[in-house]
């Protein structure tokens, strides 16, 4: 019988491939995200009818969005959107 290399197995580390978030003040709801990303980026009207920017799954961005979601960024009209990679 062989020994185990470890007393318990190895944590796996938390990786996140990539994160996008919204500065509220700076968006104004353009939608150029979107239009590009609309599996990530969504308008909705909030309570006052103002549209307001939602990212889906908390900012999660999933693998096959990335490129998409990376385009968003780098054209939204007021830079509103930041990447964390």
């Amino acid at each position: 019988m062989t020994q185990p290399l470890w007393q318990q197995p190895p944590a796996r580390p938390n990786i996140r491939d990539m994160k996008v978030t919204v500065d509220a003040v700076l968006c104004e709801a353009n939608a150029v995200c979107a239009r590009l990303a609309p599996e990530v980026f969504s308008i909705h009207s909030d309570e006052d009818g103002e549209d307001v920017l939602a990212i889906a799954a908390d900012g999660e961005v999933p693998a096959a969005s990335q490129a998409a979601v990376r385009d968003a960024v780098s054209r939204c009209p007021k830079m509103a959107l930041q990447l964390q990679e």
